[in-house]
C-alpha cells in the first residue's frame, strides 16, 4: 500500500461520511493510479438506498473514481494546499453489476488528457477481477476560494 486513509486526507479535503477512498495501491504520477474503497454495511447511504437489498449508488461509485483521480492530480502539485479539484463532468458512464456491502472496489484511473487547470480521465471500478463500473471523468483544478 502506497497511501493509507490518513495520508489520503492530507491530499484531498474529503472527510467522513463523504471520503470514499480507503487506500492507494499504485501511483504513476499524472498517468495512472489505483485506489481501494472498502464497501461496508455501515455506509450511511445503505440506510435509504434499497433497505433490505443494499446497493451502492452508481453516482457514489463515480464519486469514488473522482476522489481517486483527485489524489493523483493533487499529489504532485507543490502548492496543493491552495487548490481544489472539482468534478466537472462525466461521459460514457456504465454500471455493469451492483456493488454491495462486503465488496472491495478497486478503482483504476488513467489519464486521457491533463492540462494545468483541466483534466480528462478514464475510470474503471472492479470487484475482484470483474468490471462493475466505468466512466470518463472531467475535472477542473481551482484555487481554494474561487
Amino acid at each position: 500500500m502506497l497511501m493509507n486513509v490518513i495520508e489520503i486526507q492530507k491530499i484531498i479535503p474529503h472527510r467522513f461520511p463523504f471520503l470514499l477512498v480507503d487506500a492507494i495501491l499504485e501511483l504513476d504520477p499524472a498517468k495512472r493510479i489505483v485506489g481501494i474503497k472498502n464497501v461496508t454495511v455501515n455506509e450511511p447511504f445503505f440506510q435509504g438506498h434499497f433497505p433490505g437489498a443494499p446497493v451502492m449508488p452508481g453516482v457514489l461509485i463515480v464519486e469514488a473514481m473522482a476522489q481517486v483521480a483527485a489524489v493523483m492530480v493533487l499529489k504532485e502539485l507543490p502548492d496543493r494546499e491552495t487548490k481544489l479539484v472539482y468534478f466537472s463532468g462525466i461521459d460514457q458512464a456504465r454500471f455493469r453489476q451492483p456493488v454491495v456491502p462486503g465488496d472491495q472496489l478497486r478503482i483504476v484511473i488513467e489519464t486521457i488528457k491533463l492540462r494545468p487547470r483541466h483534466g480528462k480521465l478514464k475510470g474503471e471500478a472492479f470487484v475482484k477481477d470483474k468490471l462493475v463500473a466505468e466512466a470518463e471523468i472531467f475535472s477542473t483544478i481551482v484555487d481554494r476560494g474561487e
